[in-house]
């Protein structure tokens, strides 16, 4: 009996770890968090020092929300003014993973 109550949580846990939705999310606010948030804040408003001195956009702001899908992922990939191309640097799904994470940030106050 107990080693069935083993079986099946650690098979309950693999399966969670290996949902399509729980993963994408989690490995987008890596992204996120790894090439982003210096810039552009936890919460995306572009309040850190960087991201006052380059002038970073308030993630959350309706300029940038209103933007298609395809535009954030080009400016992300290839940069434009002041914010760097980040191609080289994540891989294209990635890109489009964090074009959603852009979009489920809280609007902005």
């Amino acid at each position: 009996m107990r080693q069935a109550t083993l079986r099946f949580i650690t098979a309950s846990v693999l399966c969670c770890l290996t949902m399509p939705g729980a993963q994408a999310q989690s490995d987008a606010a890596k992204v996120y968090k790894a090439n982003c948030d210096l810039c552009h804040g936890a919460d995306g408003s572009g309040d850190t020092g960087p991201g006052k001195a380059f002038h970073a956009k308030d993630l959350r702001s309706e300029e940038v929300q209103k933007q298609s899908d395809a535009a954030l992922n080009e400016v992300i990939t290839k940069g434009r003014g002041k914010m760097p191309a980040f191609g080289g640097k994540i891989h294209p799904d990635g890109v489009t993973q964090l074009v959603a994470y852009i979009r489920s940030l809280p609007p902005k106050k």
